[in-house]
């Protein structure tokens, strides 16, 4: 029996030790996705970032980004261990607090385990190094984003998940942060993100460019468009007198027909602070790439992106989204109608008020001939889409534009208005779902019943009997 009590001591000494050790870890990990309906994987948990700094390095020849991360956020509980979402791309380092930190891969996830277990309500300070190729990454619905390199440079865009193909993060639109962005290219190529050019300097034959952000923004409308642009200058005046600049970059080939367009900002500027409440950011502007670029215009914070040269009413649709997407953003995917809704019935009401159809008429013949359209409006309510692949099909924004004018039609004109002022600036630079939006309609119009409207034009499946 002796032979065997070394054997035994050892067991009791670890065990010992495994205890001795376990008893110090206070922590449990963040976990990977916050339970998207549709994007099960989007975000993680544990931690609320509040800001980026993203040093960037993009060799367009090569198509090769090398990048470094600084993500600041506060821990919502006792964290040993949490995720940042990355697909793709080489990690060389990850570090927080300043000391190196275990980590691995599991699909888009990157695993990171600090050196030190993190309190609750603490900031910390976690830094990512890599490099590689950035993916372009095909959405449910088959249409492509996150890196979109071209012949002069790339496109980055991130609706729904693609910011994760260039820079590590929580990306998912719940969690919003400011920006600090340094982007290096080649000198005589132009890198354009969002917010304002806080700076830009030559050294060695490459220009750096350091683009500020200091609104909350949701990655998947933060944007980086390298290559050779023209870049135009000027301001507007904003609702309260004072000057905001406006900044454009358009490729070469799309100057002649944007001109025309984007002389128009200034009016839909106006127009829309009128109609929406003062503008939520300190710049604006837009980005004009090449038709091939993109299939789509997307909703980048202070300068939506368009491939080629946008129709008025696709700048009024973008520029309307700064209010209704961007400032006031969704708490999850299934509440897109929110953005798209607001941003569509804006194309309405510019017509309605620049001699064109009343929302009236655009309204009667969605009701008449939705049905007719390739995706039937009518084959999902707009606020439950049937899947990831369907959160921007027809029905989430003709009939959530329907959905705003039934309540247009209940309350009147004066009471829509200061609904849709109010709700701007009740949640600026915050985010809401839909039953935040609907207490909110039936709170400023407590005389009405808005039963038919939720039950029948929002939620309810097939075409309403009755317009």
């Amino acid at each position: 029996m002796s032979r065997f009590a070394p054997v035994a001591l050892t067991l009791t000494f670890a065990l010992l030790v495994l205890t001795a050790c376990s008893s110090g870890v206070q922590g449990t990990p963040g976990g990977s996705g916050v339970r998207d309906p549709y994007f099960t994987k989007a975000g993680n948990g544990g931690y609320d970032v509040t800001h980026y700094t993203l040093d960037l390095d993009y060799d367009p020849d090569e198509e090769h980004l090398t990048g470094t991360a600084e993500i600041t956020a506060r821990a919502g509980k006792d964290l040993s261990a949490f995720d940042l979402d990355l697909k793709g791309m080489d990690v060389e380092e990850v570090s927080v607090e300043g000391r190196r930190a275990r980590w691995s891969r599991n699909g888009q996830e990157l695993v990171i385990r600090p050196h030190d277990d993190l309190d609750e309500g603490e900031t910390f300070r976690t830094t990512v190094r890599y490099s590689g190729t950035p993916q372009t990454l095909t959405d449910p619905d088959g249409s492509e984003e996150g890196w979109l390199p071209n012949a002069a440079g790339a496109l980055a865009l991130g609706e729904p998940t693609g910011s994760m193909a260039w820079f590590p993060g929580n990306h998912h639109p719940s969690d919003k942060a400011s920006y600090d962005v340094s982007v290096t290219v080649p000198k005589g190529l132009e890198a354009v993100s969002n917010g304002e050019l806080a700076d830009r300097s030559t050294s060695d034959g490459r220009t750096t460019f350091h683009w500020r952000t200091a609104e909350p923004m949701a990655s998947y409308v933060a944007t980086l468009a390298i290559g050779d642009y023209d870049i135009t200058r000027s301001t507007v005046t904003g609702a309260n007198g004072a000057e905001l600049p406006v900044y454009t970059a358009v490729t070469p080939a799309q100057a002649a027909p944007a001109r025309k367009a984007l002389a128009r900002l200034p009016e839909i500027m106006e127009w829309a602070e009128y109609n929406f409440g003062p503008y939520p950011f300190s710049s604006t502007g837009a980005i004009v790439s090449d038709a091939d670029d993109s299939d789509y215009a997307l909703e980048t914070q202070n300068r939506p992106v368009f491939p080629g040269a946008p129709g008025t009413e696709l700048l009024v649709h973008e520029l309307a989204h700064q209010w209704f997407g961007n400032s006031v953003t969704p708490k999850s995917w299934r509440d897109m109608w929110l953005n798209e809704a607001f941003a569509t019935y804006a194309e309405w009401l510019w017509q309605e008020d620049n001699d064109g159809d009343t929302a009236q008429e655009t309204f009667d013949a969605f009701y008449d001939h939705g049905g007719e359209d390739r995706k039937n409006i009518w084959s999902f309510p707009p606020a439950r889409p049937t899947s990831a692949a369907h959160i921007s099909d027809p029905p989430v924004y003709e009939r959530g534009a329907m959905v705003l004018h039934k309540i247009r039609q209940t309350v009147g004109d004066d009471t829509f208005y200061d609904i849709v002022q109010g709700w701007a600036a009740a949640h600026r630079h915050g985010n809401a779902d839909t039953d935040d939006f609907t207490r909110y309609v039936e709170k400023k119009a407590p005389d009405e019943d808005f039963t038919a409207i939720w039950e029948d034009w929002l939620y309810g499946d097939g075409k309403p009997d009755t317009p």
